[in-house]
């Protein structure tokens, strides 16, 4: 337990002299909790080793998959608690940015930008460092419970395109699998989290949508926006189920997400 503890605390460490001495900001997701999760080993899976399956995953090459392999716990956990991660998930927030910038915005108020919640704009990841990272199958009770906290912590890079976005006019509307229930604690996480505006919150209906896939329910609420006279110039989501199906947008990013998948 001591060798553990001391992995860990070197671990710590070493990232933040790493980041202090690169000149960027010493940055954590939430604080770092490493009792799984802190070996980096680059298991084998099935003659494939698991950053070729979080590759593939990522890809989309691996779909409905129900949970992240007994063998990759390791990997995945170290992966989401290093700024690898945040390096992803910048690379693909400044694509957004450098494309828009392109874009010919017509100023009539009805541009939208469209952005899932977990594990695009709010992060669960101290809940899945309690819950194998995704080895684990999905408990709804437990994760609901985590939710209720209303702590969720901030993705920046995705805060940061948000920023950038409103900057140019463009208006953010946020569509999340969360039920209808959970709007008011929704609404406080986002804003303490540094979401202070958006023109519409979707939440998902249980009643209306029993049955259907993500796909079905998100796609369905984007044709919605769109016969409201919204235009969706862009659409972030960590699930392919985001930024797949009708009214996707003019182009669609895919945030990295390896812990699990959501039809």
């Amino acid at each position: 337990m001591m060798m553990k503890t001391l992995v860990a605390l070197l671990l710590v460490a070493t990232i933040a002299a790493t980041a202090h001495a690169s000149g960027e900001e010493e940055y954590e997701i939430f604080p770092l909790q490493l009792n799984s999760g802190a070996a980096s080993e680059d298991a084998t899976l099935q003659g494939i080793t698991c950053s070729s399956w979080r590759l593939a995953v990522e890809v989309h090459n691996i779909i409905e998959w129900s949970t992240v392999p007994a063998e990759c716990e390791n990997y995945i956990g170290h992966y989401m608690q290093i700024p690898k991660y945040r390096q992803d998930s910048k690379a693909v927030n400044r694509e957004a940015y450098l494309w828009v910038r392109t874009v010919p915005l017509p100023r009539d108020g009805r541009n939208i930008w469209i952005f899932d919640i977990g594990e695009t704009t709010l992060s669960n990841l101290p809940y899945y460092s309690q819950n194998g990272f995704g080895v684990h199958k999905f408990n709804s009770t437990l994760f609901d419970a985590w939710v209720e906290k209303g702590v969720a912590p901030v993705l920046p890079e995705t805060l940061k395109l948000y920023n950038k976005l409103l900057n140019l006019g463009i208006k953010i509307v946020f569509l999340t699998g969360r039920t209808v229930s959970q709007t008011d604690v929704t609404v406080e996480n986002l804003k303490r989290a540094g979401y202070h505006t958006w023109e519409k919150l979707i939440l998902k209906d249980p009643k209306e949508y029993s049955g259907k896939t993500a796909l079905e329910y998100k796609s369905a609420e984007r044709v919605k926006l769109e016969k409201q006279g919204y235009r969706i110039i862009g659409n972030t989501g960590d699930q392919w189920s985001d930024i797949l199906g009708p009214a996707a947008g003019r182009r669609t990013f895919k945030v990295p997400n390896p812990m699990y998948y959501i039809i």
